[in-house]
């Protein structure tokens, strides 16, 4: 789940691209909630987009943020941790990727688990991308396929 469209093509071809590898080993949506509008202050408007996800999130739903304050993994560890999400099946891993401003306490509260891309700060389109693309890797780590160096 993101917040807000894809707007930049090359970003969303990419996200296109690894969302379509993805699907050879595992079923895929990709939800998207509105963004809050950009005349708001930037906690004003992580909180709408917030209540957003919030709303959007089914009880079957494992949500896993996408966070600074968050876990960080190894390409290698991203995929033992998929693989142990599979194999407890607790749930749906449900992805949230928040907005330009990042994602409101009560989403974070609510995760079962924050998960930090990297310590750089990225821009949320491509936030997404490296997301799908880890997914991907993961899945490639899993089933034994040479994409990962």
């Amino acid at each position: 789940m993101c917040v807000g469209r894809i707007r930049t093509g090359y970003w969303k071809d990419a996200a296109g691209e690894y969302a379509k590898r993805i699907a050879r080993f595992r079923k895929l949506a990709v939800a998207e909630v509105r963004d809050a509008d950009p005349s708001l202050e930037p906690a004003r408007r992580s909180a709408v987009e917030g209540e957003r996800i919030l709303r959007e999130i089914g009880p079957q739903d494992l949500l896993l943020a996408m966070d600074e304050r968050g876990e960080e993994f190894s390409s290698e560890g991203f995929a033992r941790f998929l693989d142990k999400l599979d194999r407890d099946a607790q749930g749906t891993p449900c992805f949230v990727v928040g907005g330009p401003y990042g994602l409101a306490d009560g989403v974070r509260e609510r995760a079962r688990r924050l998960i930090r891309l990297g310590a750089m700060t990225l821009p949320h389109e491509l936030a997404r991308v490296v997301l799908l693309e880890q997914i991907y890797r993961a899945e490639c780590l899993l089933h034994r396929i040479p994409y990962h160096h």
